[in-house]
């Protein structure tokens, strides 16, 4: 009799928690998790997370002094928080955490290295080492010029709302660590766009990655692809053998839940005897083929926006919470 899928799963895929949620990695024991603002924004309006923020809150205002606006202290607490919640998941999981520069600096170069340096000191400080925590950073060109930048320092990158091959390839040739196409959100686009639904390998995400895949390792990059977003168990079915799947709570479930055989779909030995044209990627063929890319350059820029969203939500929920502390007096 076969094991669940995510037993058979895990035997060939590095499996990734897709949650802020720590009760959910406790469960199914990941070996790394990611987070976005979105999820954090999620977790820390769980009660049992509270204390995390109101401490958060606490320090960063200390840090800053009285004379600082709640907002710009919520602004400065956000980093925190999301530092506080990774060391909160690395007691958890045994490999890395990912934590997620500003959205808002996605096409700001100087700005997005100077945050991700913040983000990795913060993380030095707290004596997490650098090998257990990659900084997510979306793929734009801008994005990928500062992950260049970061890698060369020793600070380690996941590439996010990536959508496209030169996306990719990009990211692969400035020598990212890890990069996380989106599979349900080209699904998404393809299905609005066309009207027409996608099963098992006719998925357009399912596509897109497998193209990636076996792309890297016909030509040899060191960068790992891990697939993330998903929207049903068919589609990890079909990226069995990827090298990291980051999965939601509800799909880990499905995936352990459901006795079948699990056959492997991606496998670098068949990547390299593949037929696959070597492109090489500047910045000019890049916003050529990004322009060209209706899907890519319509759902960067809204992952972007939306990412942007749940921060400008997240500060806001801290500013109040902040002002509910020190409305309440201290019991000595």
């Amino acid at each position: 009799m076969a094991d669940n899928l995510l037993t058979q799963l895990k035997s060939f895929t590095t499996v990734v928690a897709d949650t802020g949620d720590f009760a959910s990695m406790e469960k199914f024991r990941p070996t790394d998790a990611t987070t976005n603002p979105s999820l954090i924004t999620a977790a820390a309006q769980m009660p049992q997370y509270q204390p995390i923020v109101d401490e958060v809150l606490r320090a960063a205002r200390k840090d800053l002094g009285g004379n600082v606006t709640d907002a710009k202290v919520a602004n400065y607490a956000f980093q925190r928080l999301a530092i506080a919640f990774g060391r909160k998941i690395l007691a958890i999981v045994p490999g890395r955490v990912s934590t997620e520069v500003d959205a808002r600096l996605s096409f700001d170069t100087a700005a997005t290295i100077a945050q991700a340096r913040e983000l990795i000191g913060l993380y030095d400080a707290a004596v997490v080492t650098r090998d257990h925590v990659l900084i997510k950073i979306a793929s734009t060109w801008e994005g990928i010029r500062a992950a260049e930048v970061l890698e060369k320092e020793g600070i380690h990158c996941n590439m996010t709302l990536l959508f496209g091959i030169h996306q990719a390839i990009a990211c692969a040739e400035a020598g990212v660590t890890l990069i996380s196409p989106f599979v349900g959100r080209i699904l998404d686009w393809y299905k609005k766009d066309t009207g027409k639904d996608y099963v098992g390998a006719d998925d357009p995400g399912v596509q897109s990655v497998t193209a990636i895949y076996n792309y890297f390792k016909k030509f040899g990059y060191k960068t790992q692809v891990m697939g993330a977003s998903f929207r049903n168990i068919g589609e990890i079915r079909e990226l069995a053998g990827c090298d990291l799947l980051t999965i939601s709570p509800q799909l880990l479930a499905e995936l352990e839940s459901t006795v079948d055989v699990l056959p492997r779909k991606l496998d670098p030995a068949v990547a390299k005897t593949q037929a696959i044209e070597k492109i090489t990627i500047d910045q000019a063929p890049f916003v050529k083929m990004h322009e060209a890319d209706r899907m890519a350059h319509e759902k960067l820029q809204e992952g972007i926006d939306g990412f942007s969203a749940a921060l400008v939500k997240l500060e806001g929920l801290l500013a109040a919470r902040l002002g509910e502390l020190e409305a309440t007096p201290t019991v000595a």
